[in-house]
């Protein structure tokens, strides 16, 4: 496989249907907070978003009134004055400061190549405040505070609710559960925190997975367990809503507690893109250690959660998590990092953020304590299995068939024979098992789908142990266009589109000493597939060429028929 990997989302494949790990993507609310001196309160889901303008900032701010009580903040800038420390601390009304926080952490990659020309710090979590203040380091313009109110209101949120969610967080996991590595740790669903409030904008997206990224969240330290659901649903519409992300930027989130959960929507089990390096998003995963790092390291419960969530996830995958590997600078997100647009750069498999970004996430003492960690993670892992997958053809004809293969191997190490393996579609909500096959003496396998008539996502998955999950494939679907001579003259055609197009093109070639000369261009429309039309209207004397075609969309590339000729 290329180190340019392609990014599939769940509704398009892979040829002139594909949209490169694209989906809906809604405009930040930081944009136009940022251009206008008004408050945004209201704006976002429910008015948990909100914003207010600052405009310039030189030292330290006097006491700004936030547009409602919030639980999380977090501060844009212009970029054209290069780097810059700002801090804020909050309180409520009548209450104490609480210290100043790093509100200035860079360094994660939106889910589009558009580059803003303003920078956006990570958000910092309060808990509960009415006001804040700000300093910088030095003079910075255009600023602009987004806030975030806690689900539920009130100073601490609804409290039964949150003691059920904490509750819910013990016994509520996701699924699947794949004996991969030391076996999967528990890992809390996404709609403990989620709770029906935190739709992703877009589908999700697939690329590969080379390496691990670690992470700290930049929120204070201290937060209760039964914090961690409301703080998760802040960070998510911190990121959805002010950043423009599609979903919240990690893949996982680990607490103070060791609860491992799962972060952004798409899988636990597969290559889902997430926004949390920027540059390296395709190739990687990223697990966020939910606190501040730069002095005191993440509690044992996290570390050990820590250490077993990524022997398990780079395990299913069939990555060691020892030594680097070369990852490639995605041009899009390569002013996060020091490296050029494109460059081949080594990494860790188990980096920090820093390692890849200009960043100093996970934090001082976080990241020292990686090289101990990753020894750990290893022990864990032991000899991951390699499943492999691949098509026969990148594309194929609306309703034939579709024939996949593919090997399962221990790295580096023999085959394993009479495996199961489950051919699966990747959908919106779900992997769908399309066929299955069993290995042979050589750890080969290969299976016929049934015909296919529009594009899918497929991965091959070994989900016994030791589990493993293949990388992830586009197959597009060609539309099969037939053109059909009825009568002459006048020219009368007809012809079908499988799947059903509402409107073709049809190109009328005159034939000139053997070369075709194109003389007419125009749209046909189409009733359940089929058409029927006159053609060549008004044409001379003289031998033509007709061909149908069919547009790109819904599951499909273009397509074209046979050319039909005809003498007029």
């Amino acid at each position: 496989m290329s180190d340019q990997t392609p990014k599939f989302t769940r509704r398009t494949a892979l040829g002139g249907a594909a949209a490169a790990g694209a989906g809906i993507l809604l405009g930040p609310v930081g944009s136009a907070a940022a251009r206008a001196p008004a408050s945004r309160s209201g704006s976002g889901p429910a008015g948990r978003v909100f914003g207010r303008w600052i405009g310039g900032l030189d030292g330290q701010s006097g006491v700004i009134e936030a547009p409602a009580r919030f639980a999380l903040a977090g501060v844009q800038w212009s970029r054209a004055r290069g780097s810059v420390r700002i801090e804020l601390r909050t309180r409520a009304r009548g209450g104490r400061w609480g210290p100043w926080a790093l509100a200035s952490v860079t360094g994660h990659d939106a889910d589009s190549n558009a580059r803003s020309a303003d920078a956006y710090g990570e958000p910092v979590w309060v808990g509960a405040a009415d006001v804040i203040e700000l300093r910088s380091s030095r003079p910075v313009d255009r600023l602009a505070l987004h806030f975030v109110a806690r689900a539920g209101g009130g100073a601490g949120g609804d409290l039964a609710t949150t003691a059920a969610l904490a509750q819910q967080a013990e016994t509520q996991l996701a699924q699947p559960v794949l004996d991969a590595g030391p076996g999967q740790p528990p890992i809390i669903a996404r709609s403990v925190w989620a709770q029906g409030r935190a739709r992703p904008a877009g589908p999700a997206g697939y690329g590969t997975i080379k390496l691990a990224f670690v992470h700290h969240t930049d929120n204070p330290n201290g937060y209760s367990r039964g914090d961690v659901p409301a703080l998760l649903l802040a960070i998510f519409d911190y990121h959805r809503f002010v950043r423009g992300y599609f979903d919240i930027a990690y893949n996982f989130i680990i607490d103070a507690f060791g609860r491992i959960w799962e972060a952004r929507a798409g899988g636990i089990d597969e290559p889902v893109i997430g926004a949390h390096a920027g540059g390296y998003n395709d190739e990687s995963t990223g697990v966020a250690v939910l606190g501040t790092f730069m002095s005191e390291v993440p509690p044992p419960a996290a570390i050990r959660s820590l250490e077993r969530l990524l022997a398990w996830k780079l395990a299913l995958h069939g990555i060691p998590s020892l030594g680097k590997v070369t990852v490639v600078v995605d041009p899009a997100g390569a002013f996060y990092t020091p490296f050029r647009p494109g460059a081949h750069v080594r990494l860790p498999r188990v980096a920090g953020h820093r390692d890849g970004d200009l960043t100093d996430c996970p934090g001082n003492a976080f990241y020292d304590r990686l090289p101990g960690i990753r020894p750990q993670i290893a022990a864990l892992e032991g000899v991951p299995t390699v499943l492999t997958v691949a098509a026969a053809s990148a594309a194929v004809t609306s309703g034939a068939p579709l024939t996949v293969s593919g090997t399962l191997a221990q790295r580096h190490g023999a085959p394993i024979a009479a495996a199961p393996i489950e051919i699966q579609r990747l959908t919106h909500d779900r992997a769908i098992t399309l066929a299955t096959a069993t290995t042979a003496a050589d750890g080969s396998w290969t299976a016929t789908l049934a015909p296919i008539e529009r594009g899918v996502v497929l991965r091959a998955l070994h989900s016994v142990a030791p589990a493993a999950a293949s990388n992830v494939i586009g197959v597009a679907v060609t539309p099969m266009v037939t053109l059909t001579l009825v009568s002459q003259p006048p020219v009368r055609i007809s012809g079908t589109v499988v799947p059903p197009r509402p409107v073709l093109t049809l190109d009328t070639y005159r034939v000139v000493n053997g070369s075709r000369h194109l003389v007419r261009r125009r749209r046909i429309r189409t009733s359940g597939g089929h058409f029927n039309v006159r053609a060549l209207t008004g044409a001379g004397s003289g031998d033509y060429v007709l061909v149908a075609r069919a547009p790109a969309g819904d599951g499909t590339i273009a397509g074209a028929s046979a050319p039909l000729n005809v003498t007029v």
